[in-house]
């Protein structure tokens, strides 16, 4: 793991731990969608949730009226996805949720569905 990747998952598990939000990336601005903390800082709290894991998918989405960033994040020690979502305003997290595989393959159908 390099410097800083080992650097992020450390400041993003020290910030879970403690319950204080990530702070928005130096220079960073609200964008179009209305989100102030970066992919890259949402990223590092989601993986601190799941130190093992990789993301398998990552987007910007509304749940329930707020802006989240929304990661899918295979656990190298199941077949289950964790679903971690990070709070697109303050980098809190708000959401973590287990997904089967059979819960995946439902959501990919919805997904598909949703697109046509």
């Amino acid at each position: 793991m390099n410097k800083f990747r080992r650097f992020s998952v450390v400041t993003a598990a020290v910030s879970v731990c403690i319950g204080a939000p990530l702070a928005a990336s130096a220079g960073s601005v609200q964008n179009a969608a209305g989100a102030t903390v970066s992919e890259v800082d949402a990223r590092a709290t989601a993986l601190a949730v799941v130190p093992a894991g990789v993301v398998q998918s990552a987007e910007l989405e509304t749940e329930h009226g707020k802006q989240v960033w929304s990661f899918d994040i295979k656990d190298s020690n199941s077949p289950n996805v964790i679903e971690v979502q990070v709070d697109a305003k303050t980098g809190v997290i708000v959401s973590r949720k287990m997904e089967s595989v059979r819960d995946q393959k439902k959501e990919a159908k919805a997904d598909q569905k949703n697109r046509r």
